[in-house]
């Protein structure tokens, strides 16, 4: 968000040793052992090979197709408004998504081929990856960094998750209450589908504002789903493997992104990857039954969503106030703000890739209680 902010950040006075490659080299290999540690608690071996796998296909389908969208010269517009350092970035390839989406979705829907459910979470994913793909296109071909009105992208994620809900209620597969930790229940009935609704929207454009900087939505987004994955395989009663292993699947095929798109970035997900994200752990947290393990875990992406609604919210009431308009922020999404004060783009993003671990492990500790 630029509104009244001045895009010059001064040179980074803080900066964490090490490059873009050596932090992503460790997350890959510290989520890979977590994988394996949760499938060592559970006796089951589930989320470690999944992982592995789809990271691997990702990695490898990735690094063929980037090259074929550079030759499309589907190159990245970057926000006039920004961060003027981010202004070199303009070329690099986007729309990424179309990439490791895919192998995700693939690879966690043969978790267990005669679950439906897996099927609904592979369309649901599909589809928030083709608006995602839509507004990108838009943007390349406007050659500008906007893409869809924000009321049609808003209309067509709505649509999708309408469908998904209505599908779900018909197979009987969406709960119709939200389980708390300590054992706390609330009973919604219908209002779960207001509910489902909002999650959808908000989750999927939490991922997209998160989607900024070198790395940062493919890392956060990779920690949120194997928490996520983590917690279903862990929670009582057996928990539910196929949905741990779908969920597992995906962070794999992000993290293998993720190898192509830390800093400096080959390419960019895009729309096309972000959307898809964050409507793939809104539909798993539904059918699952863990909005509130998604609430905690996702915090990250919830707080960059927040910081833009705060930054304009406090410019368009300060103005109306004192006459002159006024920030909370540097700059919003929330990433922004720390890059114009000071912090080098791979302090800021392992920072938040931090942050994202300590709110699942806070999450699983919840869970555990």
């Amino acid at each position: 968000m630029g509104a009244g902010h001045d895009p010059v950040a001064s040179s980074p006075r803080h900066n964490l040793p090490g490059s873009g490659a050596t932090w992503a080299v460790l997350l890959i290999g510290l989520a890979l052992l977590a994988a394996l540690l949760a499938d060592h608690h559970t006796r089951q071996l589930q989320l470690g090979p999944l992982l592995l796998l789809a990271g691997l296909v990702s990695a490898v389908v990735c690094g063929l197709g980037i090259p074929i969208l550079r030759r499309l010269r589907m190159g990245q517009t970057v926000r006039v408004d920004g961060p003027r350092n981010h202004q070199s970035k303009s070329g690099t390839p986007t729309m990424a998504g179309l990439l490791l989406v895919p192998c995700g979705v693939v690879l966690g829907g043969w978790v267990d081929a005669g679950d439906g459910r897996l099927l609904l979470l592979a369309a649901t994913g599909l589809g928030f990856m083709t608006i995602g793909g839509l507004d990108d296109w838009q943007s390349l071909r406007q050659k500008k960094n906007q893409g869809l009105r924000a009321s049609t992208k808003l209309l067509l994620q709505g649509l999708v998750a309408v469908v998904f809900l209505a599908k779900a209620t018909r197979q009987g597969w969406l709960p119709t209450q939200v389980s708390f930790p300590f054992g706390g229940v609330l009973e919604l009935g219908p209002l779960i589908w207001p509910l489902g609704l909002w999650t959808f929207l908000a989750e999927s454009n939490a991922t997209n504002l998160m989607d900024g900087l070198d790395g940062l939505a493919a890392g956060c987004g990779a920690i949120v789903l194997l928490g996520m994955a983590i917690q279903l395989m862990v929670r009582g009663n057996g928990g539910d493997p196929a949905l741990a292993g779908f969920a597992a699947a995906l962070a794999g095929a992000y993290l293998g992104f993720l190898v192509h798109n830390r800093r400096p970035a080959k390419a960019f997900m895009g729309d096309t990857g972000s959307l898809a994200l964050g409507g793939v752990l809104a539909g798993l947290a539904l059918l699952s039954d863990s909005l509130w393990a998604l609430l905690v875990m996702g915090a990250v992406p919830m707080a960059e969503s927040f910081s833009v609604v705060l930054q304009v919210g406090w410019f368009k009431l300060s103005r109306r106030w004192w006459g002159q308009p006024r920030r909370l922020l540097r700059m919003a999404p929330l990433h922004h703000h720390f890059e114009l004060s000071g912090y080098s783009e791979v302090t800021v993003v392992v920072g938040f890739w931090l942050a994202t671990a300590a709110s699942v492990v806070l999450g699983l500790l919840l869970l555990a209680g």
